[in-house]
């Protein structure tokens, strides 16, 4: 095969990069397409300015005056840290040889000599991870890709280096009067209290987020603090799709300590839009948010501050999350998004509450 290799700069080439992985999974039915908008913010160095990314680059790969494949590769000198994402592909090793070939030299020349992949440029929520188990129900901004992916990752020399697991809650199925003990105690032995995010009071919720996840999560590799502003950011663009009994914040008298947010799983409207949140994209997504019932939430992140880690505080708030849902009929189960082999207490936590594991993603590594 002779297949060429071209950086991605015009609009009508980032169009076509878009476009390609519509066409790839065009007869699969469980396929949802991502936001064309959200992937480009990515790329997008004013909005991503916190992260102090070095450069981002993307190509496809032709062949025969047809788009084959798709990359992208990226480095952080702040944070030294590099990766290689977004990519999509036809089933063929040289294919994704040569794209893997193209992410590798560039990031070689920037000086890097280790590669994470697939990953995002930001938070290990969005975009992290090869999909290699539970192919039937991708989730908003998470990776989905065919089977025949994890042969060409492995096949190139790329080695496991995190098994993230997501698993799926049903209210029907937890033994609630268990951990209803379990959090009168907690509640009688301290000054814990939970409250419910408030648009009205949000300026306060996104301080205490900052304080709980800057603290909760720096021991974490990759690790970037928050800003408010980066936080009001993210807010305001959820404000609309934010049900805020969902979002729990955990005190100790007035002393933020953590929190458990979920949103609505999005891709239950987004699989009407395919893919692009223009002006008719956007009218599609308000109708079916009005007329159509989400049934799923997905807890996209949890945190505890340091000092009150290890005295089962998740427990709290996962137990408020599931009274809400019991409360809210048409909500059928919350999916438990990206725990890490790395955090085993969360994942004997998820197995308590007898939350079936529904989807592996791996993260790879390769030594350059």
């Amino acid at each position: 095969m002779q297949i060429k290799i071209k950086e991605v700069h015009s609009l009508k080439e980032i169009k076509s990069w878009h476009q390609f992985s519509r066409d790839l999974y065009v007869s699969d039915e469980h396929y949802i397409s991502h936001i064309d908008q959200d992937i480009d913010a990515i790329f997008d160095s004013d909005e991503n300015s916190e992260f102090e990314f070095g450069d981002a680059k993307r190509w496809i790969a032709i062949y025969d005056e047809n788009i084959v494949g798709r990359i992208a590769a990226f480095y952080s000198n702040k944070h030294q840290q590099s990766g290689m994402g977004f990519f999509d592909c036809i089933d063929n090793q040289e294919v994704a040889n040569i794209l893997f070939d193209m992410g590798v030299k560039w990031l070689k020349e920037k000086g890097f000599n280790r590669v994470e992949a697939p990953v995002n440029f930001g938070e290990r929520d969005k975009y992290w991870g090869l999909l290699v188990s539970g192919f039937k129900s991708p989730s908003y901004q998470e990776n989905y890709n065919f089977p025949y992916y994890q042969k060409l990752f492995e096949n190139y020399g790329f080695k496991v280096c995190i098994e993230q697991t997501t698993s799926e809650g049903r209210p029907d199925q937890i033994d609630l009067s268990k951990y209803e003990r379990f959090s009168e105690r907690l509640l009688k032995s301290g000054s814990y209290r939970i409250e419910h995010y408030s648009h009205r009071e949000s300026e306060r919720f996104i301080r205490d987020f900052v304080t709980i996840y800057n603290d909760a999560w720096k021991q974490h590799a990759h690790f970037v603090p928050f800003t408010i502003n980066r936080v009001r950011s993210l807010f305001n663009e959820m404000k609309l799709i934010i049900r805020e009994e969902f979002l729990v914040f955990m005190y100790d008298k007035d002393k933020p300590i953590g929190f458990y947010l979920s949103i609505i799983e999005l891709n239950q409207l987004f699989k009407y839009i395919n893919g692009n949140m223009n002006w008719w994209g956007k009218l599609k997504f308000f109708y079916y948010l009005k007329t159509k019932k989400v049934t799923k939430i997905r807890g996209i992140i949890f945190g505890v501050i340091s000092e009150y880690q290890n005295k089962g505080l998740y427990s709290l708030m996962i137990m408020d999350v599931y009274k809400t849902m019991v409360e809210n009929p048409h909500i059928e189960s919350s999916e438990l998004a990206w725990i890490g082999d790395f955090n085993p207490k969360m994942h004997a936590l998820f197995k308590s509450l007898n939350a079936q594991p529904s989807k592996v993603h791996f993260t790879y590594e390769k030594l350059l």
